[in-house]
Parts: C-alpha cells; sequence; structure tokens
C-alpha cells in the first residue's frame, strides 16, 4: 500500500522533463561588464597621451580656455624656427600655396599659430603675415594657461 502508483510515477516524470527542457532566456551580462570597463579603463589612461602636433614650448597666459566645435588647422614654429602644417613640415615660402589649397578646399577654416617660447616673435609675425597673404583672417594664437 505504501508504494508508488504508476500514475503517480509517471506525472512526476513529466514534470521533470519539462523543466529540463526548458530554455534559460537570461543573458549573462558580467562578462559584458568586465570588457567594458577594462575598454574605459583603457581609453582613460591613452587619451591624455593622444597629443597631436610638434612639441612646442608655449608661453603663459591667464585667459580662459576656447571652446572649438570643428578641429582648426595649426601652424607650428618650433624653438629652431621650423615652420609645420599641423604635423608637416615646410619651409616659409610654402606656406601660402599649402594654405590657399586647403582654402580652396575647405573655405575659410580657423588658424591657431603655436610659437615656441624660445623663438623671436619676428619669426612667429612671418609665419602669420603668410597666412594673412594665404587668405585666412581668422587666426589665433595658442599659449598656455597659467595655473592660480
Amino acid at each position: 500500500m505504501g508504494g508508488p502508483s504508476a500514475a503517480g510515477f509517471q506525472g512526476r516524470n513529466r514534470r521533470r522533463r519539462r523543466s529540463r527542457t526548458g530554455t534559460i532566456s537570461e543573458i549573462n551580462v558580467t562578462p559584458l561588464v568586465d570588457v567594458m570597463l577594462v575598454l574605459l579603463i583603457i581609453f582613460m589612461v591613452a587619451a591624455p597621451l593622444m597629443t597631436v602636433g610638434v612639441p612646442v614650448d608655449l608661453p603663459n597666459t591667464d585667459a580662459a580656455p576656447m571652446n572649438s566645435e570643428t578641429e582648426p588647422l595649426v601652424v607650428s614654429v618650433d624653438g629652431e624656427g621650423r615652420i609645420y602644417l599641423q604635423e608637416t613640415e615646410l619651409q616659409l615660402d610654402e606656406v601660402v600655396p599649402k594654405l590657399q589649397a586647403i582654402k580652396d578646399a575647405k573655405g575659410d577654416a580657423r588658424i591657431f599659430v603655436r610659437g615656441d617660447r624660445a623663438i623671436d616673435y619676428g619669426s612667429v609675425m612671418r609665419v602669420m603675415a603668410r597666412i594673412q597673404a594665404g587668405g585666412f583672417t581668422n587666426v589665433g594664437l595658442v599659449t598656455v594657461q597659467e595655473d592660480g
């Protein structure tokens, strides 16, 4: 009398089979979150290292930094008087044709002039005169903001 009946045994087997064949509808997001956090840390460490341009020792200023919506052209004059457009070295007489070609392609863009503090003022002014001769009127000087 105390033994299981055949009908009761079959009912338990059906319930077990249903639970075994059911699919898991959850996605384990823990590995995804781990990978995303590692990528975030990598980009946070790498972003400050991605400085574009020629190494120039910029003068200090107490002016507030400018907001920029578009990527400006950068003309740099290093401590030895070499001239660079973005990262390409140019001679002084090559500045006007290059800038006119850029102006024909992109229109009147902003130009930032980065002059090393060791270079004399006249060298930077010669470059700025060539920029103006190239047809650009929106020119800015880049400095480093003083602390305090």
